[in-house]
C-alpha cells in the first residue's frame, strides 16, 4: 500500500490566498478608520454653510455665563460686557478635555491641573497658552460658531471678543 503524500502545494496556496484576504479586509478596514477621523465631523444645528453651528438667539446666553456644547467640541462664553467668545474644550498642554468649574469660575484640566479663565487665558501652568478659539458671528441675533478651524493664540486681546 502506497500512503499518499500531503500536498503541500494546494495547503501553501490556500495559506497564502487566506493571508491575502485578511490583510485585505486589515487594510480596507484601516482605510476606513483613517477616513473617519480625519473627515470633518458634522455638528447638530450646523446650517447650509460647513463647519458652522447654530448656538442659538444671543438672548439665550446670559452675560457671565459659560454654556457647554460638546458636540461642537466648544464652550460659548458669554462675557459680563455681553460680548461672546467660542473657546476650544482641548487643554493647549497634552490636549485633554478641559471641563468649566463654575464654583472656581475657571476652567481646569483634570490631567495636569492647567486652569485657565472665563477669557481662556493660563492661570495656572503647564499650559503654554490659552485656550484656542473659534470665530463667532452673529446674524440676526443669532449666534452661530465656525467649526472649521481653532485659532491659535497667545494672548487675549478684545478684538476676539465679538459684540452682540
Amino acid at each position: 500500500m502506497m500512503s499518499e503524500k500531503p500536498q503541500s502545494g494546494s495547503r501553501r496556496r490556500f495559506l497564502w490566498t487566506a493571508w491575502t484576504a485578511l490583510l485585505g479586509v486589515a487594510a480596507a478596514e484601516a482605510a476606513w478608520i483613517v477616513s473617519r477621523v480625519l473627515r470633518p465631523r458634522g455638528a447638530s444645528g450646523t446650517d447650509e454653510t460647513v463647519g458652522v453651528m447654530t448656538a442659538g438667539p444671543v438672548d439665550r446666553f446670559a452675560p457671565g455665563s459659560v454654556t457647554a456644547f460638546p458636540e461642537g467640541g466648544f464652550y460659548l462664553v458669554r462675557l459680563e460686557d455681553g460680548g461672546f467668545l467660542a473657546m476650544s474644550r482641548v487643554c493647549t498642554h497634552l490636549g485633554c478635555s478641559v471641563p468649566w468649574i463654575d464654583s472656581e469660575q475657571r476652567f481646569v484640566c483634570p490631567c495636569h491641573a492647567s486652569a485657565f479663565d472665563v477669557r481662556g487665558e493660563v492661570v495656572n501652568p503647564p499650559a503654554p497658552r490659552p485656550l484656542d478659539l473659534f470665530e463667532v458671528r452673529i446674524e440676526n441675533r443669532v449666534v452661530k460658531v465656525n467649526l472649521a478651524s481653532a485659532m491659535r493664540r497667545t494672548a487675549f486681546g478684545a478684538s476676539q471678543v465679538v459684540s452682540a
